[in-house]
């Protein structure tokens, strides 16, 4: 009779056979896609669009960001992509943008896709972004908590974040947020990965939480290629066919490089 031990032995064993061929076919595919989601948020925030990307071939994972820090959701995010094989477009929602900035260095990332999104050069913070411009409407709707983390109040959530979204919905979205903590707007980046990696950015023009001549400046400065969409600050909850849209332009322009070579 096998021992539990050597059960677990076995199993481990073809798992890791099946990972190696799984891993083989994946390496011959088109690029996978990897999101990061903003604060106030969590992977769910990306259900509308997953299923887009996943009706055209396109392998998608979402990371769960603890919202700790800026190291720790890059931890996270390179976590995620050391199981990628392949090519990646790296994608960032609001916050998500300075992560994907300084862990899309990766030599795994082929394209950066901001969406909404903080885009600071090396050496910034996410706090400094907004400097010299007027302040959104959603900033008045941020709380603090006695540990330090920052929610969206449910007003906040309805008028500010998602505005263009059913209030059943942004009632879900405030009950599932996930807070950041205050400190992490403060942590600077050490890398820009769009200095050498190609982006994409979709600028939401109804945004209330970072405002849109910001993203506006944030795209220009880093040389990224520009789309507008009519939305909140969740274009990928409002309109999610039109995000998809951007990040396989940049998929398909990865996998033309690729097959360039």
């Amino acid at each position: 009779m096998k021992t539990f031990g050597s059960q677990i032995a076995a199993l481990a064993l073809a798992l890791g056979t099946t990972f190696t061929v799984a891993a083989s076919q994946a390496a011959d595919a088109s690029p996978s896609v990897v999101i990061v989601h903003g604060a106030f948020a969590d992977g769910s925030d990306w259900a509308k669009v997953v299923p887009l990307l996943q009706a055209k071939g396109v392998t998608v994972t979402v990371v769960q960001n603890p919202l700790t820090s800026l190291a720790d959701d890059v931890g996270a995010t390179k976590r995620v992509l050391n199981n990628q094989t392949g090519k990646v477009v790296l994608v960032g929602h609001s916050w998500g943008g300075t992560v994907i900035s300084e862990v899309g260095d990766d030599n795994k990332v082929g394209a950066l896709v901001y969406v909404a999104a903080f885009a600071p050069d090396a050496g910034q913070t996410s706090g400094e972004q907004g400097k010299g411009a007027p302040t959104p409407p959603g900033i008045s709707q941020l709380k603090t908590d006695g540990n330090g983390f920052i929610y969206l109040t449910p007003q906040g959530m309805a008028t500010d974040f998602a505005q263009d979204l059913p209030a059943a919905q942004t009632a879900v979205m405030t009950a599932t947020q996930g807070p950041i903590k205050a400190s992490a707007f403060e942590d600077k980046t050490s890398v820009a990965a769009w200095k050498t990696k190609p982006s994409w950015y979709l600028l939401a023009t109804q945004d209330r939480m970072i405002h849109p001549d910001v993203q506006r400046s944030s795209a220009k400065r880093i040389g990224a290629t520009l789309g507008e969409v009519n939305s909140s600050h969740v274009p990928q909850q409002s309109r999610p066919a039109e995000v998809a849209k951007v990040i396989l332009e940049a998929v398909h322009a990865v996998a033309g490089d690729d097959r360039d070579r």
